[in-house]
C-alpha cells in the first residue's frame, strides 16, 4: 500500500492504474484515488460526526449518515449518547474496536474514491464486530475496486481474485475456490479458519 501511495518507489518494474503509470501522475492526484481503512483507525477526539467527515470536509450532514449507514455503523452511533455530536473520547476510547473500524469505513465510503485499500482490517475485531464489517466492506465494494490485505481468510473469501503470497513471492493466484481445490498451503489455512 506504501508502494500504490508512492510513500515509496518501487525498486524494479511498475504499477499502473488505467494504465498510466503511478510515476506518471502527481501524488496529490494519485492520493485522491484511494481511501483507507488501516488495521488500527485513527480516531480523534472530537464527535462521531467529525471522524467521519474527516475524509470529506465540505460533507452535508445527510451524507455523513448515508456513509455512516452503508459502513453498518448508524445503529451503535445512533445509541450513543447525544447520537451523531457524542465526543468519543481521545482515539476513540468510548467505542470498541469494531465500532472505530466502522467509523473508518465510513470514512472511506464517504470519500468516494475509486480505489478502497483494506489493511488487516478485520484482524482485531470479534467475530461479532467482524461479521458487521465484512457485511459493510461487501457493500462498499460493489462500486470500487478494492484491494484487501489479510491473514484471515473470510475477509477475502469472496473476492475476484486471491494472491497467495508466501516468503514475498506470488504463490498462487485464483478464487477461494480454486485455490482450495489447487493449493496445498492455502487448503491447509482454509481448513484452519473455516471450522465445518
Amino acid at each position: 500500500f506504501n508502494i500504490l501511495l508512492r510513500f515509496y518507489e518501487p525498486q524494479s518494474g511498475s504499477i499502473t492504474i488505467d494504465g498510466i503509470a503511478l510515476d506518471n501522475l502527481s501524488k496529490a492526484y494519485l492520493r485522491s484515488l484511494f481511501a483507507l481503512v488501516p488495521q488500527e483507525p485513527v480516531i480523534f477526539g472530537t464527535t462521531a460526526m467529525e471522524n467521519i467527515r474527516f475524509s470529506r470536509p465540505d460533507a452535508s450532514d445527510k451524507e455523513v449518515v448515508d456513509a455512516a449507514l452503508a459502513a453498518d455503523a448508524d445503529g451503535f452511533i445512533s445509541d450513543l449518547p447525544h447520537g451523531y455530536q457524542t465526543f468519543v473520547g481521545e482515539r476513540g476510547i468510548m467505542l470498541s474496536g469494531g465500532e472505530r473500524q466502522r467509523i473508518a469505513i465510513a470514512r472511506a465510503i464517504l470519500r468516494d474514491a475509486p480505489i478502497l485499500l483494506l489493511d488487516e482490517a478485520t484482524s482485531s475485531l470479534d467475530s461479532i464486530s467482524e461479521k458487521a464489517v465484512q457485511r459493510a466492506f461487501e457493500e462498499i465494494s460493489k462500486t470500487r475496486t478494492t484491494i484487501v490485505v489479510a491473514h484471515r481468510l473470510a475477509t477475502v473469501k469472496k473476492a475476484n481474485k486471491i494472491i497467495l503470497i508466501e516468503n514475498g513471492s506470488i504463490k498462487s493466484i485464483g478464487t477461494h475456490k480454486d485455490l482450495v481445490e489447487n493449493d496445498e498451503m492455502y487448503r491447509r489455512l482454509a481448513n484452519l479458519q473455516f471450522v465445518k
